[in-house]
């Protein structure tokens, strides 16, 4: 599992550190502090609460994804009140939790920058409030499926910036997922029919010919 988080997180653009145990956790936050720990509580040596409590004592401030296999509602509050930023569940997809990293980042550098956490993404008559899953048009509510929600999500996260079909695909649909990238093309064109004052002629969801889609705020 940590192999492979570590190449999609590095795939994401991220450097990345691990360690096989609680005891090699601590050392390596001890040497160089990064700017977010997914930390995993069933570990070795050092069980993952342990290695939290400790950490948060010299350092209050970092980020804390938590993984467990348990499911239960009270490990999640555990460690929720245990002072984690975000918690997931295994099994998980490697994805869900690069998007919960950026996220999670977005929302350090939101409160640091002294912006409020949860506030919205504005492009033009487009709000998209990403905790409510809501977004407006022109001030009223649209109602958007769980995949639409996500693809312009990503997009809105990444404005400026093309994405051809496959690699959407690869982003937003599920890991064993194997389909036609057409079918990114249809939600493409059902979010312009709901986002969009000219779905034909589209203002903010274009067509980068050759090299898929991009947001323009």
């Amino acid at each position: 599992m940590r192999e492979i988080l570590e190449r999609y997180l590095t795939r994401a653009g991220f450097e990345v550190e691990t360690a096989a145990d609680g005891q090699a956790a601590l050392d390596a936050h001890a040497k160089s502090p990064p700017d977010l720990i997914i930390l995993d509580l069933m570990l070795p040596k050092v069980d993952g609460l342990e290695v939290f409590r400790r950490i948060r004592e010299r350092d209050p401030d970092t980020p804390v994804i938590m993984l467990t296999a348990r499911g239960e509602e009270t490990d999640r509050v555990v460690g929720l009140r245990a002072g984690a930023d975000d918690y997931v569940a295994k099994p998980f997809s490697p994805r869900e939790i690069v998007f919960r990293v950026q996220a999670v980042l977005r929302r350090v550098r939101a409160t640091t920058n002294g912006a409020v956490p949860d506030a919205p993404l504005i492009f033009g008559d487009v709000e998209l409030h990403v905790s409510a899953r809501e977004v407006k048009v022109a001030g009223q509510p649209v109602s958007l499926t769980p995949k639409e929600f996500d693809l312009l999500h990503f997009l809105a996260a990444n404005p400026r910036q093309a994405f051809d079909r496959l690699r959407l695909l690869e982003e937003l649909w599920d890991v064993a997922y194997e389909g036609d990238p057409s079918t990114v093309t249809v939600h493409v064109r059902r979010l312009r029919q709901k986002i969009e004052a000219d779905p034909s002629e589209p203002r903010h969801l274009v067509t980068v010919w050759g090299a898929g889609y991009r947001l323009e705020p």
